[in-house]
């Protein structure tokens, strides 16, 4: 399917473990290469570009370094070979620091890091996410810090970059990301960083769960520069936007609920603005429970819903995340996803449930 005309949309896509190898806590990482490419090729088939090798990825919570660079390289490819004149459409991919060890770095460390990424996501061919970084969250001791890393990094991106703002809720480690636990403060930053550089950022990526904060950031950004929408809690009205704007989208939950997603942006992009509202509205409630605290390990319910509609043929995770969630939770993610019109075929869905929960 062509991309959707009216949004730029980006789903962020989960990776599939090999269930042969060791992917125990603390392991490197084992993917089903075959598996998990082929579920970035039924987003694409629907019409999402794909963020990959983020949060919704397992990045810093299970995929490593080095598998993470095999996925940019591997998704890379695949993208060129579904369309290569339009690679950063198709696939953007995150460019951050997590090949650090966890501690205190200087600046200069910290800016070699992402650039080493940064040159991986370039040479891919795909669009660079420049994630929030624990690195720059532990070492920063000012606003200013994050100013001038940013701004290096910016100024050496090929291409305009997406910025990311991930909350605590999403990774404690990077509380205080901006140089401030102030949103407002924190806001001022960011909007300064941006007004510095409008040509090199193509957009900005949040994920504070802040419906009000993130439409009064949407309305301050410079012409040109996108608000990404990252809340899994809010996405349908921010998506459909107001009198003023709207968001695009980057985001986790549509991993998960993509095939009536798609169904509801086509219909956004004819402005039957009422099948978009019957359509994403019964997903809201599926999308807070995968997103229930601690919300970091929303990564767990994605991967269940896949292996529920035949995406995997396993309910593993690198890291050995699939026991982040308890039965109690799966049961009622099985419900809502039911209700929500996202499984694919309900007498494999319902076979696998049983056994899983059995």
């Amino acid at each position: 399917m062509p991309p959707f005309t009216s949004r730029v949309v980006y789903a962020a896509a989960h990776v599939v473990a090999d269930p042969n190898a060791d992917n125990g806590p603390g392991r490197p990482a084992v993917l089903d290469w075959d598996a998990t490419l082929r579920f970035r090729e039924h987003l694409w088939s629907l019409g999402f570009g794909i963020a990959d090798a983020m949060d919704t990825a397992q990045r810093g919570m299970g995929l490593d370094w080095p598998a993470t660079q095999e996925l940019i390289r591997r998704s890379g490819a695949a993208a060129r070979a579904v369309d290569a004149a339009n690679v950063p459409s198709l696939l953007a991919c995150g460019a951050g620091t997590d090949q650090l060890p966890a501690g205190t770095y200087s600046l200069s460390d910290i800016r070699a890091a992402y650039e080493e990424q940064l040159g991986v996501v370039e040479g891919a061919g795909a669009r660079v996410i420049l994630m929030a970084s624990r690195a720059l969250a532990a070492s920063a001791r000012s606003a200013e810090d994050y100013l001038t890393v940013y701004g290096t990094l910016l100024s050496q991106s090929s291409n305009p970059a997406i910025l990311h703002w991930l909350g605590d809720m999403f990774d404690p480690a990077l509380a205080g990301y901006w140089g401030s636990r102030d949103i407002p403060t924190a806001t001022a930053t960011v909007l300064e960083l941006i007004n510095a550089h409008p040509a090199k950022i193509d957009g900005i990526k949040v994920s504070l769960l802040d419906a009000d904060h993130e439409i009064e950031l949407r309305r301050r950004l410079p012409p040109g520069v996108r608000l990404y929408t990252g809340d899994d809690f809010n996405y349908p009205e921010l998506i459909k936007g107001d009198e003023i704007g709207h968001s695009d989208a980057l985001l986790g939950i549509f991993d998960g609920i993509a095939r009536p997603a798609a169904r509801a942006l086509r219909a956004l992009d004819s402005g039957d603005l009422a099948t978009y509202d019957r359509l994403m509205e019964p997903t809201v409630a599926l999308s807070r429970h995968i997103f229930e605290k601690p919300t970091f390990h929303y990564k767990t319910g994605l991967v269940f819903l896949a292996y529920l509609n035949g995406h995997q043929d396993h309910f593993r995770m690198v890291g050995g995340l699939e026991t982040a969630r308890d039965a109690t939770h799966l049961i009622e993610l099985y419900r809502l996803a039911r209700l929500a019109g996202v499984i694919d075929d309900p007498e494999l869905a319902d076979w696998r449930f049983k056994v899983m929960v059995a």
